[in-house]
This record gives structure tokens, sequence and C-alpha cells, in this order.
């Protein structure tokens, strides 16, 4: 499905498909809670039965043709029968002899009492009347809670059946040959049919569920989509593979674990996606003066940070001079990505607590030099506003080909905004799933507000129908620490 809300029953397979053990869950759940409703809850009900006979004429003639027409009228009185036996007369006859025959707990254990008295219509509830086809015969099936009582109701009700028949209609008789018998095996509730039906509804259910969140989620799930929508470019699409946690990596912010290019075991294909990242971004950079690129995301956890870093290391292969900055001051993840110290960097130089020099890390890898984020701030979004900020940029342009900075989530804080000024471009890292149209609409509007540049979209955590699954995921979290913000009081300015 798509925002278009059109429906390709593929992709609604495939949607399902991914949920399959929830659905499996689900199902069994049904299946699990009818069964013990029907088995634990539900009350045990019984049944009987008798068969009555109708004749119009009680009379047998030695004449086969009579006896025949007796017949053909037997089964014109049946319905006729049918409505007299379940008149309130019939059932109040019927509740006399049972109120004789059992105690009043019986009696409320199987049916509605009114002053002590079987009410008509919870009798009536208890007792079928139909015809046999093709004969003059009508079947009584009565049910109960109690085996005894079902049968009772049969034997009581044609007990009294032929006098109430003949002061209603007083046309034939109708008669019996048997007595009703006790059955204690019990016809409901039904269990193996209440347990596939709870499956049913469990299946249906969770299908339904699935179906209309899909429907009404409007995370980016489809880069065309993205593309005509917002009408820019889609720089990259980084798939979603799932990493091998086992493996200690001191790379880790939470649960949550940072990829870099270099790493070993990472696929190919990723390695190649970022590889086109680079080669699209010089494309889009050819014509620009100064090449300084930062990259930013709507929210929190949305792979900005390793994104930031896999294309400066991409570049920096490439055989361009790349310095990455991370602009992210709030919760700085660079320096661990790297396994950088970060004592001093962005912050400290902005305040001019440290040279610039001093605090930029050499050759991190070749062709790549990492100014970290420094100490936690109390006001970030100034220090990247500032004018000493700009001549920074200024100067370190000077000597790199390629500037990357990464930036905080632009809908969670300003400081992105507030390099407007500073840099030439800005890429909005996006993530399937996860980020919302709504979030790209106000990064959009923020942008543009801010009159930035923006190159295009990267997204992350693909989901192609061509390669599989893949992904990774990286954690981003906001807010002050009073130990962090002592730290950076603490130095000497």
């Amino acid at each position: 499905m798509n925002n278009e809300n059109t429906i390709d029953l593929r992709d609604l397979l495939r949607l399902f498909l991914s949920k399959i053990w929830i659905i499996i869950a689900v199902t069994l759940c049904g299946g699990i809670i009818s069964f013990c409703i029907s088995k634990f809850v539900l009350p045990m009900n019984y049944s009987s039965h008798i068969s009555m006979y109708v004749q119009s004429y009680t009379n047998i003639s030695e004449n086969p043709a009579d006896n025949q027409n007796d017949i053909s009228n037997s089964k014109k009185l049946i319905n006729t029968y049918i409505q007299v036996l379940k008149d309130d007369a019939v059932m109040r006859a019927v509740s006399e002899k049972l109120e004789e025959q059992y105690d009043d707990q019986i009696l409320k254990q199987n049916f509605s009492l009114n002053n002590g008295c079987i009410t008509p219509d919870s009798l009536r509830s208890c007792i079928s009347i139909s015809s046999v086809t093709d004969t003059s015969a009508l079947k009584v099936i009565t049910t109960a809670k109690n085996p005894e009582v079902a049968a009772s109701i049969c034997n009581n009700l044609a007990a009294v059946a032929e006098k109430y028949i003949q002061e209603a209609v007083g046309i034939g008789s109708i008669s019996t040959i048997d007595k009703a018998k006790v059955y204690r095996n019990p016809v409901a509730p039904n269990i193996p049919k209440n347990t596939l039906m709870g499956m049913t509804a469990g299946f249906m259910l969770i299908l339904m569920i699935i179906f209309l969140i899909d429907f009404f989620d409007n995370s980016i799930k489809d880069t065309e989509v993205l593309t005509k929508k917002y009408n820019k470019a889609i720089l990259g699409e980084i798939q979603h593979f799932v990493a091998d946690k086992r493996k200690p990596d001191s790379r880790k912010s939470g649960d949550y674990e940072h990829i870099r290019l270099t790493d070993k075991d990472l696929p190919f294909y990723i390695v190649e996606s970022y590889k086109s990242i680079r080669t699209n971004i010089a494309f889009a950079l050819s014509t620009s003066e100064r090449k300084i690129l930062a990259v930013s995301s709507a929210n929190a956890r949305e792979g900005k940070s390793t994104t930031s870093a896999n294309i400066a290391i991409a570049s920096a292969q490439g055989g361009n001079k790349v310095l990455l900055i991370d602009a992210d001051m709030r919760k700085a993840v660079l320096h661990k990505i790297f396994g950088l110290q970060n004592k001093n960097g962005l912050s400290s130089v902005i305040s001019r607590m440290d040279n610039l020099e001093e605090c930029i890390k050499k050759n991190v890898m070749e062709n790549l030099d990492v100014l970290t984020s420094g100490p936690i701030p109390p006001n970030p979004s100034e220090l990247l506003a500032s004018e000493y900020m700009s001549e920074i940029l200024n100067q370190l342009s000077e000597q790199y080909t390629l500037i990357v900075i990464d930036t905080p989530p632009v809908n969670v804080v300003t400081d992105a905004m507030e390099l407007a000024k500073s840099v030439s471009d800005i890429i909005i890292v996006l993530r399937c799933g996860r980020t919302t149209t709504n979030d790209i609409d106000e990064i959009m509007n923020k942008i543009k507000f801010a009159h930035m540049n923006m190159l295009g979209f990267v997204v992350n955590d693909g989901k192609t129908k061509r390669n599989g699954k893949y992904g990774y995921k990286s954690g981003y979290g906001y807010g002050y620490g009073t130990n962090s913000e002592s730290e950076f009081k603490s130095k000497e300015w």
C-alpha cells in the first residue's frame, strides 16, 4: 500500500507474511481463549428428544386411498399442532408437572422462576418442535442443564399434548410410541467447534488490525512516493540488515550499535550503497565553491550520525581530504564510533578554550580527520550560530576538500538551522517505517525558512524486495546532564 491509498495485493501479502508470527500467535490465542471458555466457563447442556405422530382420523380404513388421504390431512395439521404445543397454556401445564417432580434448586439451574413458578418463555426456549420431512410426525428436542430435566420436558409435553390438541383444534389425534430417554453426554458447548471459531476470529481480527495500522501509517516506506511528493533527490538507500550482536563492540550507545564502513563483517551491498551516496554527493557539490555539508534527520534514532561517519569515510577512501565534525553537542556519538577521546573538541574551540588544530584528531583514517563535539555546553545553539563558528568553517574549508558536519535532529532542536549561513548544503536522513510525512513536512518548512539548500534524502533501514532484509539501528537521546555540564564549567576559560 502507498500514500495514495491504493492497494497492491502483492504488497498486502508481503505485509501479512512479515507479521506471520504475530498472526500465528493471535490465532492460537483466540483458539486457546475459546477452548478455556467452552471448557471451564460455559455450562454443560444436555438434550433429549421424542417423536409424536399425527393422525387426522382415529380409525384406520380398509380402503388404502382413505388412509393416504388421512396421512395427507395429518401433514396439513402439523403446523397447527406446533403452534398449539408452543402456547402458554401448554407451557404452564408442563411447568406444573416439572414443579412437582423437582425441587426449587434444580428448577433454578434450568429455568427462570417467577414467584416459584417456571416462566413460559424460559421453558419455551428449551423446546424445539419441528416436522419430519415427508411424514406426519413431529420431533420434539429439548435442551437443559440437567439431563433428567431435559427428558422430563419431553415426556411431560407428550403427556399433555393430546388434551390441548383436542381442546384447541378438535380434529385428529397425536400420540407417542416411546418415552424420551436420559442422555448423559452433553450436546453443548461444542468445544472443537468453538475452538475453531475462536481461531478464525483471532485470525481475521489480527489481519484487520495489521491492515488498518498499515493503511493509516504515514511513515516512509516507498522512495518513489518520497521523490514525487517532495521533488528532492534520493542520494542513496541503506538496506536493512541484522548486525551480529554477539560480537563485542566498543562503538555502542545504549542498546544500539553503530556500524562503520570499514567493519570487516559489513555486507558488500551496504558498502556499495555508501559509495553510491559518495558519488551522488560529489556530483551534487561539483559546482559549489565551499563543500561544507550538514547531515541531520527529523527525529532521534534515524541513523544520521552513522550516515555522517560513513559518508566521510567513503569520501576519504575516494582520495578526498575530509574533515568530520560532530556538531551534536547535546548527545555526541562520533567519538564513540571512531573510539576517540572527547575531552576537548568543537565546543571548547568555539568557546576559545582550546586551539583548533590541537582539537582536530588527525589521520583517524587515511585522508580523514575528526573534530569531536567536546564537553556538553549550556548553550549549544548559540555557539553554532556565532560568528566565530563561521570563521572556523571558513578557515577549515581552505584545508579540506569536504567537510561533513553531524548535526542534531531538525525537529528536536534548532542547532542544525543555526548553521544555515555557514554550510553549503544539508542532507536529511530518513528511516523507513519510522520517519513520517508529517516529520518531513516540518523539516522542509524549517529548511525553507532558514534559506538552506537541501541536497536530498538518504533513506535508512530500507526493505527492498530484491535483496531481502538488512538493516542497522542507531541510538539517540537528548537532555542536559548535570555531570556533563559541570565538566564543561570546570574547564578554565
